[in-house]
């Protein structure tokens, strides 16, 4: 038999493992508008309908010409890896779109296609930034940002905006940031932004990418909702400098947010690198998505006809909402958002947007996605979606704004 040693363990007794646990860099917020798409989905689930105002996803499908590329493609092509740095004719056909939207000149040498924005970022953010490394990101801004960066191991920096700068850093927010954090590797700003659907005006976009360029702090433009404004169009920051390291995709003003395609132009030295990057993480784009986005940017007059209903829409809100209660809302050039300071009625974002799905079945975005102090007291609404849907939700908030009232 097995001796007994006092406190000890026989030959017989379990040996207790203690489970192993997830990476430190995994410990990052999970992005709350996908809960609260988890959230509608369940209720759709239990049969009932749910108007989807939370998700930035345009309502209707990729382009009639996309769709037909794509369907030509599966019995033509056998759709295996392009090259890691895309199609050479989507790069070709990207580098046109940069001549005839922005009259701006960019080498089809210099186009990265990546797996969706996301995968941009990511390729960006490897390339440019060493571990510790300080990225200043707007708040409030888009969450992934923030958590890819802490994934990766580099540390964002908030830079607040409010609407005393419409909602949009400025140079001088930037230098004093810098100067009071202990200097910055990079910055990043989208513009149309998420969520407030702000825009940097061109001559604030040139301060900031000459400034940028003059101090060597990367500027990482976000571009994915141009297209998508409404009283001047977006101006790309390549206008300004050839240093600005340039995101965008065809989820947007395309409409093809699941077909999972976007495109980078960084400066030529950085394609080798960005390279050597993408074949080792993705290998290549999507090679169905290819095909359809190189074709969606001939389809200019169904995308153009999209955004007159989401001008529609955005028409609708902005005479709707106030009138229930959502009257403070940041000032929205493009984009297809609403961003609402809703202070006067929670200080709890996440509750509020839980309770007005079950009670309303309107779904919307949390603030705190967004900003993760501020961000408790505004809540996002997309118009993305058909106008008979957003009528739809106006009438149920008006009905729960009386019963609330």
């Amino acid at each position: 038999m097995a001796s007994q040693h006092e406190g000890g363990l026989t030959a017989s007794d379990p040996v207790r493992i203690e489970p192993r646990l997830a990476s430190l860099r995994s410990a990052i917020d999970s992005f709350i508008v996908m809960d609260v798409m988890s959230q509608a989905a369940a209720r759709e689930a239990a049969g009932h309908r749910v108007i989807h105002m939370e998700v930035g996803q345009p309502g209707t499908p990729a382009p009639l010409l996309a769709r037909e590329a794509a369907k030509r493609a599966i019995d033509e092509q056998a759709l295996g890896y392009t090259l890691g740095l895309g199609s050479a004719s989507l790069r070709a056909g990207i580098a046109r779109h940069y001549r005839d939207t922005y009259d701006v000149e960019v080498a089809a040498e210099r186009i990265v296609v990546t797996t969706g924005s996301s995968a941009g970022f990511v390729l960006a953010f490897l390339a440019l930034f060493d571990q510790g490394a300080r990225v200043a990101l707007p708040e409030p801004g888009y969450p992934c940002y923030r958590q890819i960066l802490k994934a990766l191991g580099q540390q964002p920096v908030p830079l607040v905006t409010g609407p005393q700068s419409r909602w949009m850093p400025t140079r001088d927010s930037i230098a004093a940031l810098a100067a009071e954090s202990g200097g910055l590797d990079g910055v990043l700003i989208a513009s149309p932004s998420n969520p407030t659907g702000t825009m940097l005006e061109p001559e604030r976009l040139r301060e900031i990418a000459e400034f940028t360029e003059q101090q060597r702090i990367w500027f990482i433009s976000d571009e994915i909702y141009h297209g998508l404004t409404y009283s001047q169009p977006a101006v790309t920051a390549l206008a300004y400098s050839d240093e600005a390291i340039i995101i965008n995709s065809f989820s947007k003003y395309f409409s093809m947010t699941g077909w999972r395609v976007g495109w980078m132009i960084v400066p030529e030295r950085f394609v080798r690198t960005i390279e050597r990057l993408a074949q080792n993480l993705y290998i290549a784009p999507p090679s169905i998505s290819q095909v359809a986005a190189l074709a969606a940017l001939d389809a200019r007059d169904e995308l153009e006809a999209n955004k007159v209903v989401y001008a529609a829409n955005r028409a609708l809100l902005l005479e709707a909402l106030p009138r229930f209660g959502f009257d403070k809302i940041v000032p929205a050039d493009g984009a297809f958002y609403l961003y609402c300071d809703v202070s006067h009625l929670t200080d709890d974002s996440l509750a509020f947007a839980s309770r007005m799905l079950d009670e309303t079945g309107v779904a919307v975005t949390p603030g705190i996605d967004f900003d993760p102090v501020r961000g408790r007291n505004f809540i996002r609404f997309s118009y993305a979606g058909a106008t008979a849907d957003m009528c739809e939700a106006v009438d149920r908030l008006s009905r729960w704004h009386v019963l609330n009232n």
